[in-house]
């Protein structure tokens, strides 16, 4: 009888379909087949509200990079988006509702969670919609994923709470418990201790710029911490993550290069050193940098003579 009531269909995207059940719970997306790059999920399908994205209904899409669900969705089951290698963006509504594990696994390069109720232009929206993400992909902390409370004063003193507390982690912390459960192949660069703490440091080097380039409701001695570990790591430095991160990650990201310069992390005994390691590529970061450089640098130098 049960089987009877459950009526199962297609519904046409731009360049896919989206595969579905209606019961009398409402829709529940179960699977899509396509080529699409943006879906919005509709608020109804067959006259009836889609009330829930199903178990692995997204799982491994390589071309998925943004999606928007409706208000009526009240529940997103297990590994729903995981593996999706290039989904950036989601819009969703920020209300109560049934999350299952792993719904974002392995999905590296998501960075905005937006609140469909609310401007995206806000500065604090924008804000939230990235600390919200990031509570997945590098705080790992699953009691934070709240769409209801995010943003609030109470969630956003939580996040900056967890945030310092893996920045206050030893760099060293689990690589003896790593190598005694056999979590890397032996002789692998991984067992290596040194390459161990560079990671480690280049994690928190994401999450200080993360948290101070969207650095809404940021106490001003968190804000002084996290800006001196930053320049603690530049270029010069004896380990160089936040160069690094820059450079490697982000490196045609003229964002991340002005984050830096007024951060203060470029100066006149680093400058060359990160213009050689830019190479022959990167040729408008390297003009930004020049041009950084002759209006802030050269002229202390000049002064200098003149006092010599």
């Amino acid at each position: 009888m049960l089987d009877r009531m459950i009526r199962y269909g297609e519904l046409d995207t731009e360049h896919g379909s989206l595969e579905y059940k209606v019961s009398e719970n409402g829709v529940h997306i179960t699977g899509y087949q396509g080529k699409d790059s943006e879906i919005a999920v509709p608020d109804m399908i067959d006259g009836c509200p889609v009330t829930c994205i199903g178990k692995k209904a997204f799982l491994s899409n390589k071309l998925l990079k943004q999606i928007t669900l409706p208000e009526s969705v009240v529940r997103i089951e297990d590994w729903a988006f995981a593996f999706c290698a290039r989904l950036n963006k989601i819009v969703v509504p920020y209300h109560g509702m049934e999350i299952g594990q792993g719904i974002f696994k392995e999905c590296h390069v998501l960075e905005q969670i937006i609140d469909e109720h609310k401007d995206e232009k806000d500065p604090g929206t924008i804000d939230v919609s990235f600390l919200l993400a990031a509570v997945m992909s590098r705080l790992n902390a699953f009691y934070l994923f709240d769409f209801e409370n995010a943003g609030t004063p109470q969630w956003l003193a939580q996040w900056d709470a967890r945030m310092q507390s893996i920045m206050q982690e030893d760099d060293a912390e689990g690589f003896s418990r790593m190598l005694l459960c056999g979590e890397e192949d032996y002789g692998s660069r991984e067992n290596n201790l040194d390459y161990y703490m560079e990671q480690r440091r280049r994690e928190k080097v994401r999450l200080a710029m993360l948290r101070l380039m969207h650095d809404h409701e940021l106490e001003q001695p968190l804000r002084t911490q996290l800006t001196e570990y930053l320049l603690d790591h530049v270029k010069g430095q004896s380990t160089e993550e936040t160069w690094l991160v820059v450079l490697e990650e982000h490196g045609d990201d003229l964002r991340y290069y002005q984050f830096l310069t007024q951060l203060g992390g470029v100066s006149p005994d680093n400058f060359q050193a990160m213009m050689d390691d830019l190479g022959e590529a990167h040729t408008e970061m390297k003009a930004y940098l020049m041009s950084y450089h002759n209006e802030n640098h050269t002229k202390e130098d000049v002064f200098a003579e003149f006092e010599l």
